[in-house]
């Protein structure tokens, strides 16, 4: 018998904002005619899937709706960004983890690592990454978050940037079953009528082979 990804349903984890950041965020958002619709997390760790990621403008949203909620999270980022004076360290600043896109498998067993790590000290970790990997279109998504979430046992949630009706949404959260087919189409059932800033650059949600 197929197995499927288990929806949870609780939100201890209550989240915070900053009281002047916050507001201006959430203002700056509304001008825009954005909402952001968050109620909490399951847990104190996790993966959080970006998606679609289709446009520059997918950044800044993303991290206005962080600010506006209070939500910090850890993000991956080419190595060679962290080099570049300032922007580097605005990087890290914002929860940015450099990594050598040549050695997957190193950065996500050290991330599982600091998973490992965090829930000993019961203490607040979320990585958030955008699976799609480019601005441009691809086949599919790359496997990192999945392989991260499945080995530290932590639950994923779906962060969507629908363009279409201006809203950052973060309402959905799974523990894997392990079979990525299954894992993967509760995800895409989610997204099912969420439009991406260029539409046309949206992958399928499928795992990419390698």
């Amino acid at each position: 018998m197929s197995r499927v990804a288990r929806t949870l349903a609780g939100r201890p984890v209550r989240i915070r904002a900053r009281w002047r950041l916050g507001l201006a965020t959430r203002g700056l958002l509304r001008l825009a005619g954005w909402r952001v619709e968050f109620d909490g997390l399951p847990a104190a760790q996790g993966v959080l899937v970006v998606a679609p990621h289709t446009s520059n403008w997918d950044f800044v949203v993303g991290v206005l709706a962080k600010w506006a909620v209070g939500l910090q999270v850890s993000f991956w980022g080419k190595a060679s960004l962290f080099r570049v004076p300032l922007f580097g360290r605005w990087l890290r600043w914002l929860g940015g983890i450099a990594v050598d896109r040549g050695s997957p498998q190193g950065h996500v067993s050290a991330m599982v690592k600091r998973f490992s790590d965090a829930r000993a000290e019961d203490s607040f970790l979320w990585l958030a990454l955008a699976p799609e990997g480019t601005r441009s279109r691809t086949e599919g998504w790359r496997s990192g978050f999945y392989r991260v979430a499945l080995a530290a046992g932590v639950p994923v949630g779906l962060v969507v940037l629908d363009f279409g009706r201006r809203r950052v949404v973060v309402d959905h959260f799974w523990q894997l079953c392990g079979e990525p087919a299954a894992d993967l189409a509760a995800i895409a059932a989610r997204l099912e009528g969420c439009q991406g800033c260029r539409p046309e650059r949206a992958a399928p949600v499928r795992l990419l082979e390698g």
